[in-house]
């Protein structure tokens, strides 16, 4: 029996804009800048990613990644919805990576991560994938 290897690739949208990807949502600074703060010092992303938020009950982890000295990363972050989970800071695109939602990429800025809710009438709840 022969094997062939296929040549596969693959292509991974990359925004500079409010991006969404189950339970999160990703949002440049500049846009909620004035309802968040930053309470301690940027880290670097590590090598094996961070993970920012994981599905309901156990589920699947989001997880942002980065090629070695181009993303920086706090958790310590507040907003006025109380639904920041950290931002980052990104000198090159780095990526969010998901296994049930795929993969997107971020253009080079500095973002807020947060939870997303979801209205219905005047209730809300947080979205849980």
């Amino acid at each position: 029996m022969t094997m062939t290897l296929l040549d596969q690739s693959l292509s991974i949208p990359v925004l500079d804009g409010l991006q969404a990807q189950g339970d999160l949502i990703v949002i440049p600074y500049a846009v909620v800048a004035s309802s968040v703060k930053r309470w301690s010092d940027w880290v670097p992303v590590p090598p094996q990613g961070v993970e920012l938020l994981r599905g309901g009950a156990g589920g699947n982890a989001h997880t942002l990644v980065a090629e070695p000295g181009t993303c920086l990363w706090t958790n310590r972050v507040t907003d006025f919805d109380m639904l920041a989970i950290g931002m980052f800071r990104a000198s090159a695109v780095v990526y969010l990576l998901h296994p049930e939602h795929g993969a997107s990429g971020c253009a080079p800025g500095t973002y807020v991560v947060r939870r997303q809710r979801e209205h219905e009438g005047r209730r809300s709840r947080l979205v849980c994938d």
